[in-house]
């Protein structure tokens, strides 16, 4: 799975950071932050059979915040 830019992109987060893989991005007026990832066949076809898909975030002791996943870029306004 890798970090997909896509035209409604308007900032680029870890650019030139060498720790980090560029995560193009699009931020709304109210600070959501959106974000596309490719996924490779091997990782869709794992998908079709376990119908998971899991979700790591770093909170390095802070809250979690929110997050919302979809297929569906309309459902994001985009």
């Amino acid at each position: 799975m890798t970090p997909k830019n896509f035209p409604q992109a308007n900032v680029i987060y870890g650019e030139g950071q060498e720790e980090y893989q560029p995560l193009p991005a699009h931020k709304t007026k109210e600070g959501d932050v959106i974000v596309c990832w490719e996924l490779t066949d091997e990782e869709i076809e794992k998908i079709k059979g376990t119908k998971c898909l899991y979700l790591s975030i770093m909170t390095f002791g802070r809250y979690l915040q929110p997050v919302y996943m979809t297929v569906d870029k309309e459902e994001l306004g985009l």
